[in-house]
């Protein structure tokens, strides 16, 4: 049976339809709203706890943090400054603190029993992208967000960063005519790209390959610039270059015997806050933060190519590399009447040789954009038989393009500087997000396309 939640169905009465009428976010009405989190690493704790502690404090009342882990969990309280109970038993916490929002920043593949857990409990649900790893998670999400009176709301922060919301703005002007294709490439560096390898990332079960885990951020964007539903998806990948493609591996880094040979050694010694958080609570679950990344264990794609169909008739085709010498993106939009393009990090495009070593902490880091090294992104638009126009924006690098402090804005204050472009998202968008990357991933297992509409009863549109 098919569901009959439907794009309609979610303007008119659902969560995701109160975001698109403006529902002004998860601001609690005369008083602090009442936040837990569970998952207590880098993300949990970075921007979740600390970012939020020290910007957001007059808005959110950290209620309880939860983790399995109980040494990172001791130190995730003192790193955020809150002074709240903390549990190693997610049912514990929902069932003996009062809580207005449950924030899952865990392990990816257990992100649908969280949010499962705060729907079924009628409570606000925020989960860090992707919301699920597997079409069966995804459905048992949008069967629980059905029956539950709290809304699920994604952290899909890349609609917020300044260039992706004025390349929205842009395709809705119809500037290039009727989108007809998109192009668009993404590179992860040989130091950002290398870190997934030597995290759980790289093994299939935890983090469902990066087709869900990290691209799940580039099909929200297609998605939401397309303005239609993805119906089908094509897709090639391969494990060619991390993992056993190697002649030499150990365990981890720190003690390798091969460290003076390997390129991609990484002296986790070298990073205090990694050390605190991770190396020193390792007894605990046995979690190793800087495993080797040509261990045979690792199962997931190193390169990837996907092609995409939607309902409007505009084709995608994606690419995602994870041993680029640069990180950054191409990204062109043809239309009926032009083309549209933008991109970042591409040295002999932008004249700027990036430390790539520290570019990716540059793109996290909260403290506005003291370590932008450019003035601006560049937007070129040419028009059939016209010359091409360059557009300036300001460039923002910290935060996700700034993406992270206007998505908490519109979480916890209910401010947004563009409500007309339907920011946030919500399940709807956090179920197609992840559904794309299913569809790759079984395209490559199989061989063959595969429909979205058949991996859940979400009704396409």
């Amino acid at each position: 049976m098919k569901s009959n939640v439907t794009r309609r169905d979610f303007v008119a009465g659902t969560a995701a339809g109160l975001l698109l009428a403006g529902h002004p976010g998860l601001a609690a009405e005369g008083g602090r709203l009442r936040v837990a989190i569970v998952g207590t690493g880098i993300r949990g704790v970075s921007f979740w706890g600390e970012f939020l502690n020290r910007e957001y404090a007059d808005v959110v009342e950290f209620v309880a943090l939860c983790d399995t882990n109980p040494g990172r969990l001791a130190y995730s309280r003192r790193s955020i400054g809150v002074n709240c109970p903390t549990f190693t038993d997610v049912d514990e916490m929902l069932d003996t603190v009062g809580i207005d929002t449950l924030v899952v920043t865990t392990t990816d593949s257990t992100h649908h029993t969280l949010i499962v857990k705060g729907l079924e409990r009628h409570l606000d649900v925020i989960t860090e992208k992707p919301m699920t790893t597997d079409e069966r998670q995804c459905q048992a999400v949008l069967d629980a967000a059905r029956e539950s009176r709290g809304r699920l709301l994604v952290g899909l922060n890349y609609r917020y960063g300044k260039i992706f919301a004025r390349l929205k703005e842009r395709l809705a002007a119809r500037e290039i005519g009727k989108l007809t294709s998109i192009d668009f490439n993404w590179y992860l560096n040989v130091h950002h790209g290398a870190s997934y390898f030597r995290r759980w990332h790289g093994i299939r079960e935890y983090g469902g390959t990066l087709l869900v885990h990290k691209s799940a951020h580039h099909f929200d964007l297609l998605n939401w610039w397309i303005g239609a539903d993805p119906v089908e998806v094509h897709a090639y990948g391969s494990l060619e270059h991390y993992g056993a493609n190697n002649a030499f591996r150990g365990k981890r880094c720190m003690d390798c015997e091969h460290a003076a040979d390997c390129a991609y050694f990484w002296d986790l010694r070298g990073n205090q806050r990694m050390m605190d958080l991770y190396h020193s609570h390792e007894a605990h679950d046995g979690y190793i933060r800087d495993a080797c990344l040509w261990r045979e264990a690792i199962d997931v794609y190193d390169k990837m190519a996907v092609q995409i169909r939607y309902a409007n008739g505009v084709q995608v085709s994606y690419s995602l590399t994870t041993y680029s010498p640069y990180e950054g993106f191409r990204l062109g939009f043809n239309g009926t009447d032009g083309r549209m393009e933008t991109w970042e990090g591409v040295p002999s495009l932008m004249a700027v040789q990036h430390d790539q070593a520290t570019l990716h902490d540059k793109e996290m880091d909260q403290h506005g954009n003291r370590h932008a090294e450019l003035e601006y992104h560049e937007i070129v638009t040419q028009r059939n038989f016209a010359p091409f126009e360059r557009e300036r924006l300001p460039y923002v690098r910290a935060g996700h393009w700034g993406g992270d402090r206007l998505m908490a804005d519109y979480l916890f204050r209910g401010r947004s500087d563009r409500p007309d472009l339907d920011q946030q998202a919500g399940l709807r968008d956090g179920a197609l997000s992840v559904l794309v990357g299913i569809a790759a991933r079984r395209s490559i297992d199989e061989g063959r396309p595969v429909r979205i509409a058949d991996l859940t009863n979400l009704e396409l549109t």
